[in-house]
């Protein structure tokens, strides 16, 4: 569910009219409904604890979407943070996650980014390799501190998912491979500083079905066995996000979260542990939309080009994805056309949409692209010096931009001409 209606033939967010954000701060821009963002975390919080999942806790991917005013929402609902950069960590810090809600993931982690995290005392390191878990047992040592780990396991498990976003097979570069986890858990133990805590597993985003889940999950509890036996204490289970959006209407709905909270308990009674989830785009994703206009409508060979303001920069996942977005016209008309709906970068893949039937429109027509809030903006770019793309932030009745569109004379200050070239 989400909160973007039409009311009196307009396409709202909540109770603000698109077309209004679209007059006082121009296209393209994202629009995010509080309401929204609110109503996803907490369906996915009552499918883990109404399946009787306990104190598990949900640390918000904030790769998804790492906006200040989205982090700060999720944080008065009481959500931790799981990041993958110290730039992630300290925005998630300064919108009011406490550090001892954060996890810490990603396989390239600095010797900077380890100080930073000890530094604030976050929840769990998931480590992903040998040479790893020794530069932060030496850095722990140096500081005084000691932190606690997972190893994230990689257990060949193929998500079904895009190539670009599977991250549990064995060719993929995450984690260690699942034969050599009692090794490199032997190995683990005697690291000075470091304290194992639990296990971890991710085996990809945007899944949409349970049975790759289940498998991962059912190799991890095998192994959380083999780990107790081998005298490891394990108190924690960390099994990622990766659950699935509707994108497109006409498919099939993924999983809901009740659907993967049974599915979890299923295969977990009797872990004893706490589990860990890293939703993102099941938080995020339906919670945004990408506003855009219609600059023309051009004839082609066989159908129209509708040519709009916004571009691959804005929104790259249809060009790096061959992702769906459903297009909407903010008011329309009650009719159809089949047309390809396409940006204005040079590029051929600054195309959106190919042979699409949807909403007629005209040059001067406002469009939505749905399911935009998780990917969208953070992934945008200057490339064709074109400014990054400003988000908005709607509560109610009421709205704010949350982050503005830089003026084109900042992106040109930040070039630096040398005086030999003068």
């Amino acid at each position: 569910m989400d909160h973007f209606c039409l009311k009196n033939g307009e396409l709202h967010a909540e109770d603000v009219a698109l077309a209004t954000i679209a007059e006082a701060v121009g296209t393209p821009v994202y629009v995010y409904s509080r309401a929204t963002l609110e109503r996803h975390l907490q369906v996915f919080r009552e499918g883990l604890v109404g399946a009787g999942l306990g104190d598990p806790l949900i640390a918000y991917s904030v790769k998804a979407n790492p906006n200040g005013a989205l982090l700060a929402v999720l944080a008065k609902q009481g959500a931790g943070a799981d990041v993958v950069s110290a730039g992630e960590l300290l925005r998630a810090v300064a919108a009011g996650i406490p550090a001892e809600k954060i996890v810490f993931s990603g396989v390239g982690k600095t010797a900077a980014e380890m100080r930073i995290a000890l530094e604030h005392g976050i929840y769990q390191f998931n480590l992903e390799s040998e040479p790893e878990a020794e530069m932060l047992s030496a850095i722990a040592s140096e500081m005084g501190k000691v932190a606690n780990v997972a190893y994230r396991i990689n257990p060949d498990v193929d998500a079904l998912t895009h190539a670009k976003i599977s991250t549990g097979k064995a060719e993929n570069k995450f984690g260690i491979p699942y034969e050599s986890s009692l090794v490199a858990y032997a190995a683990l133990a005697k690291m000075p500083a470091l304290r194992i805590q639990g296990v971890d597993v991710h085996i990809g985003s945007q899944l949409t079905t349970l049975a790759p889940f289940e498998a991962a999950f059912t190799r991890l509890g095998v192994l959380i066995g083999q780990l107790r036996d081998a005298g490891h204490t394990i108190e924690t289970a960390d099994l990622g996000g990766g659950l699935g959006v509707p994108y497109d209407p006409s498919e099939p709905l993924p999983p809901s979260p009740a659907e993967y909270g049974a599915m979890v308990q299923r295969v977990t009674a009797g872990w004893n542990v706490r589990l860990l989830f890293e939703p993102g785009r099941v938080i995020a994703g339906n919670a945004g939309v990408l506003l855009s206009q219609v600059i023309r409508v051009k004839q082609g060979a066989t159908t129209p080009f509708v040519i709009v303001d916004a571009a691959m920069n804005d929104l790259v996942r249809p060009a790096m994805y061959e992702a769906w977005h459903d297009i909407r016209a903010v008011r329309p008309r009650n009719s159809q056309i089949e047309a390809s709906v396409v940006g204005p970068i040079c590029e051929t893949g600054d195309t959106f949409a190919t042979g699409r039937t949807m909403d007629a429109v005209e040059a001067g027509d406002l469009i939505a692209f749905a399911t935009a809030g998780a990917y969208g903006a953070n992934m945008a770019t200057t490339y064709n010096s074109r400014p990054l793309v400003p988000e908005v932030l709607v509560s109610g009745d009421k709205w704010a931009v949350v982050r503005a569109r830089p003026p084109i004379e900042a992106l040109i200050a930040g070039d630096s001409i040398p005086d030999w070239l003068e």
